[in-house]
């Protein structure tokens, strides 16, 4: 198969960063960190403490050899987003896993600048995705 994995963190993004120190964050990270554990805990973990660990939660905790069996991926991201640590550590294993094809990130950008339509960001990443599949999708 030549399908591709694009990443842009819709869902809260692929590790437990936000449950680490806050002193160690961005702004962007520590203002959102405590509202990320509670959407964690409440909403999309059905036990966090048994999924805590676990790479179908966390993307983030995968082992090198299930990173080296993911399907060639693209990470965009916002410049000031919250998940950007997050998002950086993940593309820097999977560039080492092999399966990076590209990492985008927006300068400038924080978490909603591409969902508001007509907008720069919204703008910008709508051209990167036709570029994407351009280059990418056959």
């Amino acid at each position: 198969s030549s399908g591709i994995n694009a990443e842009w963190p819709l869902r809260p993004g692929v590790d437990d960063y936000c449950f680490s120190d806050p002193l160690a964050m961005t702004v962007e990270e520590r203002k959102a960190h405590l509202f990320m554990q509670k959407v964690w805990k409440d909403l999309i973990a059905s036990d966090f403490e048994q999924q805590k660990t676990d790479p179908h939660l966390f993307p983030g905790k995968a082992s090198e050899d299930l990173l080296e069996k993911f399907p060639p991926t693209i990470i965009l991201e916002g410049e000031f987003d919250q998940f950007i640590t997050e998002a950086t550590r993940l593309a820097n294993r999977l560039r080492r896993a092999g399966r990076l094809l590209e990492f985008v990130v927006f300068p400038g950008a924080n978490h909603m600048s591409s969902y508001m339509p007509g907008s720069k960001g919204n703008t910008e990443f709508v051209d990167t995705m036709k570029t994407i599949v351009k280059e990418y999708v056959h």
